[in-house]
């Protein structure tokens, strides 16, 4: 059943790739499978739970955890569909996210009528600027088009409109919004424009790394998956020593580090099995864990901006889980940090490798040659 459902894969992404470029590859499509398969299997064990009567576990714990399985399928299958049809659909895709959990932070955090037209601007301005830019690969621009230019021009054109009532606190609020939602998040679609290199062991030297980079992405999004359903069950079963009750009164230290050691763990097991990065084993399995803590952090901030506001929920667009802010939250915060850490350790250009122009780029220069020649 499995080998089959895989061929039909693979011949629906080589008609894809025949059409719109490069897609997925084999081990990518491997490391889907394995996911999907995992949270229907985990889903359905929750159900079955939840229905038996006899059941010790407490009900509340039951209906916690299927809803956050059922939010974390949901998003892999949508991200799936967007792989399978190309890259700008899934580097847009992340545009649609970032502008949604930015406007689910904005409607959380008051404003005033001065801030409306910068919010336009950042809204309509700087989230699309910024998915253009990694779209067009233009690593110098969008690592700072953000962090630089939108700082500068939020408190300018706030000023602008006259208002200097809590200046700073309205001023800090959207940059630090458009920061998470939208700057940190764009790191996990930048994935897809890595030109990366591979360690060879045997002959002792860096080789470019022929994978896609579609499986490094899945990658990071299975893994910050795993800490958090893995932080759900350690904080729940074996939690003593909560972390901050005043912020979040469920995050303890045993669920931090129980679940970053198992998630490590994981991460090696999916390198060695489904080798979807340019990583040794042990390489994978510390990004697995850096990817763990950052996730962890991301969720503590989140929960005490909401304690902040005085909300419990940033909104309910996934189904099962509250709102997109408060699925990503883990996401924004180990994007950057994943993507940079990845672009230093295995970057093709600075290991002086040369990486081979994709097929269908190359197919298309060939073409246009052909063209001139001709005229």
């Amino acid at each position: 059943m499995i080998d089959a459902t895989l061929t039909t894969l693979l011949a629906v992404q080589n008609e894809t790739a025949s059409s719109f470029g490069e897609g997925p590859g084999s081990w990518t499509i491997g490391l889907v499978l394995v996911v999907l398969v995992s949270l229907g299997a985990l889903l359905a064990a929750g159900q079955t739970l939840k229905r038996k009567p006899e059941s010790h576990i407490d009900p509340a714990i039951l209906r916690n955890f299927n809803k956050r399985v059922t939010s974390w399928l949901t998003i892999c299958v949508m991200l799936v569909i967007a792989l399978m049809l190309h890259r700008s659909v899934t580097i847009a895709l992340f545009g649609f996210v970032s502008f949604w959990a930015l406007r689910e932070f904005i409607t959380m955090t008051p404003t005033r009528r001065g801030d409306h037209r910068t919010l336009f601007w950042v809204l309509f301005g700087f989230t699309p600027l910024q998915y253009v830019l990694v779209g067009i690969d233009n690593y110098d621009l969008f690592t700072i088009v953000i962090p630089v230019y939108a700082s500068l021009f939020i408190p300018a054109r706030i000023a602008f409109a006259g208002d200097h009532k809590r200046f700073l606190e309205r001023t800090a609020k959207i940059q630090f919004g458009l920061l998470i939602c939208v700057y940190s998040l764009s790191h996990s679609a930048a994935l897809l424009n890595l030109k990366l290199a591979k360690w060879n062991s045997d002959e002792l030297k860096w080789e470019a790394w022929q994978n896609d980079t579609y499986g490094l992405l899945f990658f990071f999004i299975a893994i910050v998956q795993v800490s958090d359903i893995l932080h759900f069950l350690w904080d729940r079963l074996f939690g003593r020593h909560v972390i901050a009750p005043a912020v979040n009164a469920t995050k303890t230290w045993e669920g931090l580090l129980g679940a970053a050691c198992c998630t490590s763990l994981v991460g090696m097991v999916i390198q060695v099995v489904l080798p979807v990065t340019p990583f040794t084993w042990w390489g994978a399995g510390f990004m697995a864990l850096i990817i763990s803590i950052m996730a962890s952090s991301g969720s503590m901030t989140m929960s005490a901006i909401k304690r902040d506001r005085g909300v419990k929920e940033h909104g309910t667009l996934v189904l099962g889980h509250a709102g997109v802010l408060d699925r990503i939250d883990s996401i924004c915060f180990a994007a950057p940090i994943f993507f940079h850490l990845t672009r230093f350790f295995t970057d093709a250009e600075s290991k002086g490798v040369e990486v081979v122009v994709e097929q269908s780029v190359a197919a298309v220069t060939t073409g246009m040659s052909c063209f001139s020649s001709m005229v």
